[in-house]
C-alpha cells in the first residue's frame, strides 16, 4: 500500500474537488498518477470535451510513482494529511497516449483569463439560447452535438486553441480571472497552462505557421 504525504491541506480540497467535478462527466473515471520528486501529476480526460485534464498536487517528500487508478476510489482515500494509491486498473486508451514532459514552446495570442472567462460563459448562454430555439422534434442527440461542436470548435484569440479547451479548465476550476494563462505546443499537443493545472489535447496534424517561443 502506497501512501502519499501531502504538502499542505489545501492540497487535498484542491484535488478531491477536481476528482469530484471529474466523476461528474463519467462515475467510472480513471485517472492516471505520475509523481516524481515531491510533485504528483493526476491526469483525467472530459469524454464530452475530449481534452485531458491535468491537476498538480504538492507532496510533502519525493516519490517515485506511475499508476492508473479508478478516481472514485482514489477520492475516498484523500484525506487534510496525504492519501492512498489505490489498486491499479486497466487504462482507458487516452491513459497511455498523454502529453509530453518536455519540448513545450509558448505559443503567443492568447487572450488573458478574464477574457476567456467572458468567452466561455457566453459560449455557454449562446448553447442554451439556440437550443430553445430548437422545437421538440429538433432537440435530438445529432443536433445538440452539431450546436455544440460549431460553439466549442471556434478558436481563441489568434491562436489554434479551441474554446472547449477554456471551457474545461473552466469547469474544472482551473481558469481564474486572477491567474495567468498560457498557450504551450509540442509537436501535434496544446496546452493550456494556468498556476492550478492544464488542459491538453492533440490536434490532427502538425502545428505550422504558429508564433511559438521556447520555454
Amino acid at each position: 500500500m502506497t501512501v502519499l504525504p501531502l504538502a499542505a491541506e489545501g492540497e487535498a480540497a484542491g484535488l478531491a474537488a477536481f476528482l469530484q467535478r471529474l466523476l461528474k462527466y463519467d462515475r467510472a473515471a480513471a485517472v492516471r498518477l505520475q509523481a516524481a520528486g515531491d510533485a504528483l501529476a493526476v491526469f483525467g480526460r472530459a469524454p464530452a470535451l475530449d481534452v485531458v485534464v491535468v491537476r498538480g498536487v504538492a507532496l510533502a517528500g519525493p516519490a517515485e510513482l506511475d499508476r492508473t487508478v479508478s478516481a472514485g476510489e482514489l477520492l475516498e482515500t484523500v484525506e487534510p494529511a496525504g492519501l492512498t494509491v489505490p489498486a491499479a486498473v486497466t487504462g482507458p486508451a487516452w491513459a497511455g497516449l498523454l502529453p509530453p514532459r518536455a519540448g513545450w514552446q509558448q505559443v503567443e495570442g492568447l487572450p488573458e483569463s478574464g477574457q476567456l472567462g467572458l468567452a466561455v460563459r457566453a459560449a455557454v448562454a449562446e448553447f442554451k439560447a439556440r437550443v430553445e430555439e430548437l422545437s421538440e422534434d429538433k432537440r435530438t442527440r445529432a443536433e445538440l452535438d452539431r450546436i455544440g461542436a460549431d460553439i466549442w470548435g471556434r478558436t481563441l484569440g489568434s491562436t489554434p486553441l479551441p474554446l472547449r479547451a477554456a471551457h474545461a479548465a473552466y469547469v474544472f476550476g482551473l481558469l481564474r480571472p486572477e491567474a495567468p494563462a498560457a498557450l504551450l505546443a509540442a509537436g501535434t499537443w496544446l496546452r493550456l497552462r494556468t498556476p492550478y493545472g492544464s488542459v491538453a489535447l492533440r490536434r490532427a496534424g502538425g502545428l505550422p505557421g504558429l508564433g511559438v517561443t521556447p520555454v
